[in-house]
């Protein structure tokens, strides 16, 4: 009975081997499945633009602060009691006009009194030359002798020197008392005055009555790598960026809050030496200011133009991938309909396009559409799309 239930064991067991090969036959005879590398049917449709190269200008984008175009800390240039304050705090200033009025009375006492030594002066110039006219005609016939004559010379010319020295110390009085009234030295916006009327001041003091700075046009110091700015340099050499000679580079900003500075400024100059710290270089921009809605110490963006590239490759970013070492690639369709990868180096983006430095010239098909179809060596069929602005 036990060798009977074996051997049906054994049968049931031989029946189920065969039954799984007959699967695994039937499985190897199926035809391959569709799919970019095996089937036999026809080449999968993929969106192609052809790639032109066309001028581009060139910016770029660096942090910066702004700061006043000009700056003149009032000071006092003579001592005294403020007796007036002339102006409104946080007001346009014009150039020349008084802001405080220091009591000028001891001043204007100097003044009186340097004028009456003058008048002084004068007139003992005038009696000396007087005199030393009649002893020339006397010593001609021998009335007064050779040495009086020589006196009223003499003295007339310390009566000259004495007017001379009178009409500096007029000259002196008369700064002094100009210098009560504090006069604005440059047109700008004033702050706030840190005197009121009443107070004392002293010439030349270390703390400044007020201060005024100058917003229209207003400076923008802007940082760039030294790295940066040698492959700038090197661009412009080899001719891959062209610039005008005389023309100075546009800038414009962007503001804290992200909107665009509607006014473009100019780059005014490069900084000789590279900060040690940072590595960077300050440029600084002129920006108009009409409005005054630039103030001094604001954080913005500036583009700075860069120049043109006159043969740039702009690809769309999505017809752009990367390998598993996140170096980018590109697929393109060659004249049989085989797809190429082909590796680039990417220069930056460009609004929604990447500037590629290399790796793709102009005339060749960009597969951008259906990337997920194909695969290097396989076919593809073209399918035309519209062509990307010519706007960079």
């Amino acid at each position: 009975m036990d060798s009977v239930l074996g051997w049906s064991r054994m049968v049931i067991g031989v029946g189920v081997l065969i039954a799984a090969l007959s699967l695994l036959g039937c499985e190897r005879a199926a035809p391959p499945a569709g799919g970019p590398s095996g089937h036999t049917g026809p080449a999968p449709e993929v969106g192609i633009i052809t790639v032109q190269a066309r001028a581009a200008a060139l910016m770029t984008e660096l942090p910066g602060r702004t700061t006043s175009y000009r700056v003149a800390e009032v000071r006092p240039q003579v001592g005294g009691i403020i007796q007036q304050r002339l102006f409104k705090e946080g007001a346009l200033i014009h150039a020349g006009q008084m802001l405080y009025q220091i009591d000028p009375a001891v001043y204007q006492a100097t003044y009186d009194s340097a004028q009456a030594a003058l008048n002084r002066s004068r007139a003992t110039f005038e009696r000396a030359q007087l005199k030393a006219e009649r002893y020339a005609n006397l010593v001609k016939v021998k009335a007064v002798s050779q040495e009086d004559f020589d006196d009223a010379e003499a003295a007339l010319k310390e009566a000259a020197a004495s007017v001379a020295v009178d009409e500096a110390e007029l000259a002196r009085t008369r700064i002094d008392l100009d210098y009560t009234r504090v006069m604005a030295p440059i047109d700008g916006r004033i702050g706030r005055s840190v005197v009121t009327q009443g107070a004392l001041v002293t010439a030349n003091q270390e703390l400044a009555l007020a201060t005024i700075q100058q917003l229209d046009p207003i400076y923008v110091d802007l940082t760039q790598s030294s790295a940066q700015l040698l492959r700038l340099q090197r661009a412009l050499e080899d001719g891959r960026l062209q610039r005008p000679a005389d023309t100075l580079p546009r800038v414009t900003l962007v503001l804290e809050d992200g909107s665009d500075y509607p006014l473009a400024g100019r780059l005014e100059f490069s900084e000789v030496s590279v900060d040690p710290g940072t590595g960077a270089v300050t440029l600084r921009a002129i920006i108009p200011n009409p409005n005054q809605v630039l103030l001094p110490g604001m954080f913005v963006r500036a583009r700075v133009e860069e120049g043109t590239r006159p043969a740039a490759i702009l690809v769309p970013q999505r017809g752009v991938q990367r390998d598993r070492r996140g170096q980018p690639y590109a697929l393109v369709l060659n004249a049989d309909g085989v797809v190429e990868q082909r590796m680039l180096q990417i220069d930056r983006a460009l609004g929604s396009d990447w500037l590629i430095n290399d790796g793709l010239t102009g005339g060749e098909r960009l597969i951008i559409d259906g990337l997920q179809k194909v695969r290097p060596g396989g076919q593809a069929k073209p399918v035309v799309l519209d062509a990307p602005s010519d706007g960079a």
